[in-house]
């Protein structure tokens, strides 16, 4: 690993504009969002501490990846900036990858590239035009269910609900494995937070090893049922797949489902409960919004996942030499691409913490930088969260957050745990 620049490291070890400190991730989202500008305004990358040498070990680190472009470039040069052993803070255990195999987010070409064209042809017209039109009755079914029953949490009742349920419709899981698939994803998601006793801290963001286990093990009896019935679904087309040959073991559908539980699931749910929250406390975009949805709609989508960035950051380690940002990087060095800063960056977006439906053009990171790993899901994530809150707006209710979100403290997703809300009756007319 190089040595980096004493000057920028001096200046950036106090927690609060530290991103290796699990203390800067409790602070509150304005206040780290001026450290990163200040981290953006540096001449190279700064170098972080995560764990210093000891006798036994040596230092553990990584360079912030903070500027739009250099997020960008990285993410386009995966033949530098690798992804394997892992994208997550921490990179997950060599056991972990062993037992449960590698998720498709930590693989680097060939391996990423075969498992990509498996998984792409798995998603063909028919089936993606399938989920569109379902992505709309779940959307009004749980605006149904969510007036009929009155709930006051919005992310358990109505933005967990809707990717939860186009996934499974999606992958083709049977009513009986989803209440506990739910409860593991809930409570797993409760316990991932930077701020839980070191003892309880998870290999995997968003997943505990038993659920992950357990999910396995689901995957793996629906991968035999399917090569004998094949259905109209995911599982079936992943596991009958043929390119080159190959299709996906239950091993791989395993972990491939888990990766879709954390990028289809998760990270929609809080790109769902943080649009509730922007659209309350700015309601002339939402009133905008609401008077011509069609018009505005796709911007709106693209506003919130910019704005709210549901995943934080994913980790690369560098394979060659490589110039970047005004620093050169050695094989071996880590780095770190924090898109919550990349689409904040005041040299590519005007008044960045502003939220602007209107924002043209936004080329926001939020589905990544680009290149091999750029979210193969956004399209139906975009279209979830649209589908979502045109039954939403359209319903004759007023429909707002009554509450400031709870938090799960993360470095590496935007998490919301909890947002009260509520919704008014209709007004009564003159007369009436």
């Amino acid at each position: 690993m190089t040595v980096p620049a004493q000057s920028a490291v001096e200046s950036l070890q106090p927690p609060e504009v530290n991103p290796a400190d699990p203390s800067f991730w409790q602070l509150p989202h304005s206040a780290r969002l001026a450290a990163f500008a200040a981290l953006r305004r540096l001449d190279r990358p700064a170098y972080f501490v995560e764990r210093p040498a000891t006798r036994r070990r040596p230092e553990r680190g990584f360079y912030a990846l903070v500027k739009h472009a250099d997020v960008v470039q990285a993410s386009r040069l995966p033949q530098v900036f690798a992804s394997a052993p892992g994208v997550t803070t921490p990179e997950p255990a060599r056991w972990v990858r062993f037992l449960f195999g590698d998720s498709m987010v930590n693989l680097d070409a060939p391996d990423h590239t075969r498992l990509r064209r498996v998984v792409s042809r798995a998603f063909s017209p028919r089936l993606l035009a399938h989920a569109e039109e379902d992505i709309r009755r779940v959307a009004a079914r749980i605006v149904d269910d969510m007036l009929e029953q009155r709930p006051d949490d919005f992310v358990a009742s109505v933005a967990s609900r809707m990717p939860f349920e186009v996934i499974c419709n999606l992958m083709g899981i049977p009513e009986r494995y989803r209440p506990e698939i739910a409860g593991r994803v809930d409570h797993a998601a409760q316990n991932a937070g930077v701020d839980r006793p070191l003892r309880a801290r998870l290999r995997v963001p968003g997943r505990g090893l038993r659920a992950l286990a357990r999910m396995h093990l689901m995957m793996a009896t629906l991968a035999r049922e399917r090569r004998s019935r094949p259905a109209d679904d995911l599982i079936s087309a992943l596991v009958r797949a043929d390119v080159d040959g190959q299709a996906l073991d239950a091993r791989r559908l395993g972990a491939f489902f888990s990766l879709l539980m954390v990028a289809g699931v998760e990270t929609t749910r809080n790109a769902i409960t943080h649009a509730l929250t922007l659209l309350t406390d700015h309601p002339e975009q939402r009133a905008l919004l609401a008077a011509d949805f069609d018009r505005y709609a796709d911007g709106a989508v693209e506003e919130v996942v910019r704005h709210s960035t549901p995943i934080i950051q994913f980790r690369r380690t560098v394979r060659a030499e490589h110039a970047l940002g005004g620093h050169t990087f050695r094989p071996g060095d880590k780095v770190v691409l924090y898109y919550t800063s990349a689409n904040r960056d005041e040299t590519v977006f005007t008044d960045p913490d502003v939220f602007d439906i209107t924002r043209s053009p936004n080329p926001h990171l939020g589905y990544g930088g680009g290149g091999p790993h750029f979210c193969l899901g956004a399209h139906l994530a975009r279209q979830e969260i649209k589908a979502l809150f045109r039954e939403l707006l359209s319903r004759p209710r007023a429909l707002r957050a009554v509450g400031p979100p709870e938090p799960a403290y993360s470095n590496f997703d935007n998490r919301v745990l909890a947002l009260p809300f509520t919704f008014d009756p209709p007004a009564s007319r003159p007369g009436h």
